[in-house]
């Protein structure tokens, strides 16, 4: 049994939940989400509740039942409250600016690097190098970051580059005998 897939879903005041015969759309302050589930999963809406079943149990019918309950859930919590990451840039001379909802980028290449955001994605720059990317829908939030943590991630000698807020680099140790070699 799928612990994840039985829990019911809470709908909270202001967001609306609709299932449309395999499709579910979801809709609240921030925006308007729509998702198509696989036909061996149910999903029933009943006394502000969503509930997530499934038909067999097969295999993949077990596989799904966790994971739709889980990107419905993530859909309520992002017309509500929205998804956010944030990133930062580290280096000498590396920043990046906000230009209306474009984000250019330097990052050491002879040209800046320019970010159109695609529907649904806001880009917020504190400073000049923390990037914050906010939208309804998780899962392109999180791909828009690692879109532009792809750009220049970390060096693994200087830790130079953009990386999540929080994450750890672990730095290599540079060339040992480079002191000892001209003796």
């Amino acid at each position: 049994m799928s612990r994840v897939g039985l829990q019911p879903i809470e709908i909270p005041e202001g967001v609306t939940v609709k299932e449309d015969g395999g499709k579910i759309e979801v809709s609240g302050v921030l925006g308007k989400l729509e998702w198509k589930f696989r036909p061996e999963i149910k999903v029933k809406i009943q006394n502000g509740l969503v509930l997530v079943k499934r038909d067999k149990d097969t295999k993949v019918a077990k596989s799904l039942h966790g994971l739709t309950r889980s990107l419905i859930a993530n859909m309520i919590i992002g017309v509500n409250k929205g998804w956010e990451k944030k990133l930062e840039i580290q280096g000498t001379g590396y920043r990046a600016k906000a230009e209306g909802e474009r984000l250019v980028l330097s990052l050491g290449f002879s040209h800046p690097v320019v970010i159109e955001p695609v529907e649904g994605i806001k880009f917020e720059v504190d400073g000049n190098n923390k990037i914050k990317i906010f939208g309804t829908d998780k899962i392109l939030v999180g791909n828009t970051a690692a879109k532009i943590r792809g750009t220049k991630p970390p060096d693994a000698y200087k830790g130079k580059g953009v990386r999540y807020e929080g994450e750890i680099v672990k730095l290599k140790p540079g060339k040992a005998g480079k002191a000892g070699a001209a003796a």
